[in-house]
């Protein structure tokens, strides 16, 4: 059984992409995390202590994407991923969504986004 902390669409204003103006800028880009684990210590004691804290989690999202520049979404998402994996020994397995709804692409679309997954080795 593997049981999820969701965080869906945790809002960041950055300067991610590898054109000029978006390092000029700026933009908003939106991040999802799905974090696998097992919750039934946590929810068998009812105590806060034995989970991983969302809040953290959120925290080390907005870190990454606002104390750095990245050209490329997906080296965005990689990075958090790894912060999430080092920082967290109950997460096995991270998924990390980036979405850039104003990426600079000619033509009519909500915008565009990637999505990796990391595992813990071993």
């Amino acid at each position: 059984m593997t049981d999820r902390i969701l965080l869906t669409r945790i809002a960041v204003y950055a300067y991610h992409g590898i054109h000029p103006e978006e390092e000029r800028l700026g933009q908003r880009f939106y991040v999802s995390l799905d974090c696998r684990l097992d919750l039934r210590p946590a929810a068998v004691a009812d105590d806060w202590k034995r989970t991983v804290s969302y809040d953290r989690l959120a925290k080390i999202v907005v870190d990454v994407a606002t104390e750095r520049r990245f050209s490329l979404i997906e080296a965005l998402a990689e990075v958090i991923a790894k912060q999430i994996l080092t920082t967290y020994s109950q997460i096995h397995t991270v998924t990390v969504k980036v979405e850039k709804p104003a990426a600079p692409i000619p033509t009519i679309l909500d915008g565009v986004a990637i999505e990796i997954e990391r595992r813990r080795d071993g």
